[in-house]
């Protein structure tokens, strides 16, 4: 898909010196940070003020990604009928408004386990809209030359925001308490929104003419383009199965630094940025090692080889045993994010434009929405064998989990396809 007219970027200087995507790129950058406060503040909100177990930091993990399964395909068939910076915009707006009624329900307390669920479900569904909308936008602001580039530079600003929120949340939650993180959180979201605003390129309208069974239409017409599709389909079920592990021990990291290993408060955002220091490595990286490797055995190589060190996780203690946990977050957090820019180029690439919200959405519905069974399953399992033992089961669950990429053509293929055949009669190939 062609960049639309007058936003192409310049040969010399890439996309620095591309007006609308520095936009985009310092506003997405912005959020994510606020985002990886909001990582660390909210637990300790949960943790610290509320007294929360593992059970309800289960229960709260998963209500942030419950809104994939209940909302998400439908998202994807209203995000291909609207303007997509305008339903950035809207979602950037209503996280703002959430994230500051949580601490003016503290002031006036107000505020309970059930309550903060509430937020996080509001939050969550706004991220729904919004990473449908703005996967579906970054191809529009860029022709298929440049989304390589593109996405390294996203993924890898992306990594350094994550690197950096969760330390500062610590550190805020340290110096001011953990509702002080969601405050600031709100204004990165307001950042993101006026960024968005001022980008001078405007979407094609799209003239919709809506009939009874549309919408149900439409979204069958996603699911089964990513179903039928021997890539999609495969890469789908096994992100799905990465993020139920994922999640379930994701849910118990922050209660097993605290509780088990007596990490404290303020130390914790300091130790998960090691996650985001391998994912800024995988973004640096990804671009040479898929040039190097081809994009399909880059995926592979990355996932099946950085996995296994996340083994190292349950062997943390206090002192030099923290390295085990800095390494055991750090390797395969590298080789996730080699594996995020190879998959989210070729998607961008491979998939027609005006199926692209649907395409996204049917396949974060199968992958997004075994989260939350995963983060109630890693909460259970925590408080049943131990904070320990459980991750222990989890790590090794990811690494067998990995096996699922070799299912299907991707193992015997050096590079995914760049577009999808118009032309084959059978969507498979």
């Amino acid at each position: 898909m062609s960049a639309p007219a007058g936003t192409a970027a310049p040969a010399r200087g890439g996309l620095l010196r591309h007006h609308d995507f520095r936009l985009l790129w310092a506003g997405e950058t912005t959020s994510r940070l606020g985002t990886g406060i909001t990582a660390v503040a909210l637990p300790l909100v949960a943790v610290g003020t509320l007294d929360a177990g593992p059970l309800a930091m289960g229960v709260l993990g998963a209500a942030a990604w419950l809104p994939w399964l209940l909302i998400g395909l439908h998202a994807g068939a209203l995000v291909d009928r609207l303007p997509r910076r305008a339903v950035m915009i809207t979602c950037d707006l209503a996280c703002l408004g959430t994230l500051i009624a949580v601490p003016v329900a503290a002031w006036f307390g107000w505020l309970s386990i059930g309550l903060l669920l509430a937020a996080v479900l509001v939050l969550g569904a706004a991220s729904v809209f919004f990473s449908t909308a703005y996967q579906a936008y970054v191809p529009f602001l860029l022709d298929k030359g440049r989304l390589a580039e593109g996405n390294a530079k996203l993924q890898g600003s992306e990594q350094v925001a994550n690197m950096a929120g969760p330390g500062a949340g610590g550190l805020i939650a340290q110096w001011f308490g953990g509702l002080a993180g969601l405050f600031v959180d709100a204004l990165t979201f307001l950042a993101s929104a006026v960024s968005l605003h001022l980008i001078r390129a405007r979407e094609p309208r799209r003239r919709v003419e809506s009939r009874p069974g549309d919408m149900r239409r439409e979204i069958g017409e996603g699911l089964r383009f990513v179903g039928r599709d021997r890539y999609l389909r495969v890469l789908a079920l096994a992100a799905s199965v990465d993020n139920l592990i994922l999640n379930g021990y994701m849910a118990l990291i922050v209660l097993f630094l605290v509780r088990e290993v007596g990490v404290p408060l303020g130390a914790v955002g300091l130790l998960l940025t090691a996650d985001a220091v391998g994912g800024l490595l995988g973004a640096v990286l990804a671009a040479r090692l898929a040039k190097r490797l081809g994009t399909a055995r880059a995926m592979l190589v990355c996932s099946l080889g950085a996995t296994p060190f996340g083994l190292l996780v349950p062997l943390a203690g206090n002192g030099f045993g923290l390295l085990f946990f800095v390494v055991g977050m750090a390797v395969p957090a590298a080789g996730m994010v080699v594996g995020n820019v190879v998959v989210n180029g070729f998607r961008q690439t491979y998939c027609p434009p005006e199926l692209l919200g649907r395409m996204f959405t049917s396949s974060r519905f199968l992958q997004y929405g075994v989260m939350p069974a995963g983060a109630v399953l890693g909460g259970a399992l925590g408080a049943a064998i131990g904070l320990r033992a459980a991750l222990w089961v989890l790590f090794a669950a990811a690494v067998l989990g990995k096996g699922v990429r070799l299912i299907g053509p991707i193992r015997r293929t050096r590079d995914f396809p760049s577009e999808y055949p118009v032309a084959a009669s059978n969507p498979t190939r």
